[in-house]
């Protein structure tokens, strides 16, 4: 019997992400009425039911007590409920991971609703006649996708079902479902990682490691320029994107070619992967720079300072942080001064300093190093708490410094006279170039509270830096 006058409100269950949901049902003598699916208040803070995007609405009709279906695991969500009858339904995680066997068993009535994320099999039984169970999915159905079952049988799982199977309808092919020990786990939604060979995505392939459903991207596997990028993947099977990719060479963005291309990498394609994220509920995560700042602010940057990018490099990236914005779920991490595994400011420093060659370096302008396997580290770390969407700052933490006096730290831990390195302004230094050269922020300093306040520490520079160099005496 439909009980009439709960308040909203969410059980959780152990199985993770299956939550349980009480529903107000207004009745009187002429029937009753229930918001069966609310976005603005089953998304509210305290009841925190994913906003998961439906797509469909599907109804199954059942005449008979005892109608028994599943248990199906598609690659999807669902949000269950009952408009007319009863049932007892029955859900087993069959995700790979710790909870894969996990059993929850309750019944739902108008009054309660179920919701069963991506590869929890779903399966119920009819305890009142003509019962219409109801589900909200945010996929589409598709013969490609990949779709996981259990025997309802099986000895494992041992679920107590109210009328035994053996008296009750069930289809032939749900009979012949797979016990627990012979079913395939549903892996995780995919994880693309784009910009896959420079110095962010290797540090990004060593963190997040080989593993079936994550896919490193190079330019050669897939072209974010190209007109049809909403057709190279089945984007409904990603839950993240990392986009790793991007143009960066700074001088030669202001030349009427480099701009030209810097648009297209920066602008055209993060739009694209936007729509995409959008369009699909994809998490997405994208670097930006200190370039979309003009570096006049004495104090550090903080995540809501009004963008002011001095080039075309940095009008590109403050473009792109605009319209990653606009994607539901994103996370733009703005960094500075990014070392990692490839051609960089550190090595060709050490280079110099054992090649005995003195170099001038700027002292004008001013930040922190941010190197690669801390950033991959961050990204991993906003994912896996799933911390508050936005804008993060991210770089090493301790005192700012000149390219100068990174320098001459460079030459003093590899074992090289600091007095070597010279400084010189930004201006006499590109004094001689007959090259576009373009203008650089004088300071580069985020405020880092937030990132904080996620949980993530960032490494201080001086010490990543003789990390860094470190490893790179090891290699030698």
């Amino acid at each position: 019997m439909t009980v009439f006058g709960k308040q909203l409100s969410v059980t959780s269950t152990p199985i993770p992400g299956l939550i349980v949901l009480d529903l107000p049902v207004h009745g009187d003598s002429r029937g009753w009425f229930k918001e069966n699916w609310q976005r603005e208040k089953m998304t509210a803070e305290g009841i925190d039911l994913p906003d998961f995007g439906p797509v469909q609405n599907n109804i199954s009709f059942n005449d008979a007590v005892g109608t028994t279906r599943g248990i199906h695991a598609e690659p999807w969500d669902k949000y269950v409920s009952v408009a007319t009858g009863r049932i007892f339904g029955a859900w087993v995680d069959l995700r790979e991971g710790d909870s894969f066997g996990a059993v929850f068993t309750t019944e739902l009535d108008p009054s309660r609703a179920i919701f069963v994320p991506r590869g929890v099999g779903n399966s119920y039984q009819t305890l009142e006649p003509d019962t219409a169970y109801t589900y909200l999915v945010n996929d589409h159905w598709s013969a490609d996708a990949t779709y996981t079952f259990l025997n309802l049988a099986d000895d494992t799982a041992a679920i107590e079902w109210p009328i035994p199977l053996d008296q009750v309808e069930i289809s032939a092919k749900d009979l012949a479902h797979p016990r627990l020990a012979e079913v395939v786990p549903m892996p995780p939604k995919r994880i693309l990682i784009t910009g896959a060979g420079g110095q962010l995505g290797r540090a990004l392939r060593a963190e997040f490691g080989e593993q079936p459903w994550i896919e490193y991207a190079g330019r050669e596997d897939l072209d974010l320029t190209a007109a049809d990028l909403d057709g190279a993947r089945r984007w409904r099977d990603y839950g993240v994107i990392i986009n790793a990719a991007a143009y960066t060479k700074v001088d030669l963005a202001e030349t009427p070619d480099g701009r030209v291309d810097a648009w297209a990498a920066n602008v055209g394609a993060v739009a694209a992967l936007a729509r995409i994220a959008s369009d699909n509920g994809i998490t997405l995560v994208h670097v930006s720079s200190d370039y979309v700042f003009d570096g006049s602010n004495d104090d550090a940057y903080t995540e809501t300072d009004a963008l002011s990018p001095l080039g075309v490099y940095g009008q590109t990236k403050a473009a792109g942080d605009a319209l990653l914005t606009t994607v539901p779920r994103h996370y733009v991490l703005r960094t500075s001064w990014v070392i990692g595994d490839g051609n960089n400011f550190v090595r060709t420093m050490a280079s110099l300093a054992e090649r005995g060659i003195n170099p001038r370096v700027v002292d004008d302008q001013v930040g922190r190093l941010t190197f690669t396997d801390d950033l991959a580290r961050g990204i991993r770390h906003l994912l896996e708490t799933r911390a508050p969407y936005g804008i993060y700052n991210l770089t090493s933490s301790g005192e700012p410094a000149s390219w100068f006096e990174i320098a001459r730290s460079v030459f003093e831990m590899t074992g090289h006279d600091a007095e070597r390195v010279s400084p010189v302004s930004t201006q006499e230094y590109f004094t001689s170039s007959s090259s576009p050269v373009a203008p650089r922020p004088s300071r580069a300093v985020f405020a880092l509270g937030k990132i904080v306040q996620s949980g993530f520490n960032p490494r201080d520079a001086h010490t990543g830096l003789r990390d860094y160099l470190g490893v790179q005496r090891d290699a030698r």
